[in-house]
């Protein structure tokens, strides 16, 4: 009988990678991860595109290339970062070449850890909402483990991935809210932000002047709405003018009507 030259893992030792996706999470683990010097005796990265590829392989020069995803997928960690659409096909290509000891981490919202373990020959899953300041190290990632995953393996996968931010266990049925309220969070106000310094600039502002206001405003008036001790009514009274009050009832509608909207489309 010919042996299968992917199988060769017999014991949980988390010190080799592999990524199946090679776009903006992987490079956001990646970064955090060299920011605290974490280096992986192995690290390989799947990714069909070659120009994503090449991309963060001139930036992480470590890396090395999988041809195919079975090549990532023996690792004994392996993270899935690829669009849901795409996990299904994914899968089907891993289960055969990894076993009981591999550790499978999915990014994705939608396909939930019944969905993987009828497909995968390990109970070893996990599920990870990861967020953009990873990068920089303050990740809030909520993750959730297959029901019968035991308590040390749950703290050696959490050791693996504590250098980028906060890693906290929460249940699986509210990944897919915290996708919505954490990790897509930045982007319903990112573009407010650089729309404010655009104005500040055209009221006498300097560039760096007006990324420094807007950047202390915001930290401080977050800290001010939840760690003042007062009640989120006597802080939005603490500023008598708000001009842009007349519009609020019409931002609000639109977060109430997308965020739902995108909600649902992505939970399972």
């Amino acid at each position: 009988m010919l042996l299968n030259p992917f199988k060769q893992k017999k014991v949980m030792k988390l010190n080799a990678i592999g990524f199946i996706g090679g776009g903006r999470i992987t490079r956001i683990f990646l970064n955090g991860f060299k920011n605290k010097s974490v280096r992986f005796e192995t690290l390989k990265v799947f990714e069909p595109d070659v120009t994503v590829l090449k991309s963060l392989v001139k930036k992480f020069p470590e890396i090395k290339k999988a041809a195919i995803v079975e090549s990532a997928a023996v690792q004994p960690l392996v993270v899935i970062s690829v669009h849901p659409s795409v996990v299904p096909e994914i899968l089907k290509k891993m289960k055969d070449v990894v076993d009981e000891n591999t550790v499978v981490v999915s990014l994705a919202p939608k396909i939930t850890i019944k969905k993987m373990a009828e497909v995968l020959p390990t109970k070893k899953l996990v599920r990870m909402i990861p967020s953009a300041t990873s990068f920089i190290n303050k990740g809030f990632n909520p993750v959730a483990f297959h029901p019968e995953m035991e308590e040390k393996d749950k703290k050696q996968i959490a050791e693996v991935f504590k250098p980028l931010g906060k890693i906290f266990e929460t249940e699986e049925s509210k990944l897919e809210s915290y996708a919505i309220i954490s990790a897509m969070l930045p982007t319903y106000f990112w573009f407010q932000w650089l729309e404010i310094e655009k104005i500040a600039g055209e009221i006498g502002l300097s560039s760096k002047e007006a990324r420094k206001a807007v950047w202390l405003s915001i930290k401080k008036s977050a800290d001010l709405f939840y760690n003042s001790g007062l009640t989120q009514e006597e802080v939005m009274d603490l500023i008598p003018v708000k001009p842009i009050n007349d519009a609020e009832t019409q931002i609000t509608d639109i977060f109430d009507t997308h965020l739902m909207k995108f909600y649902n489309k992505i939970k399972p």
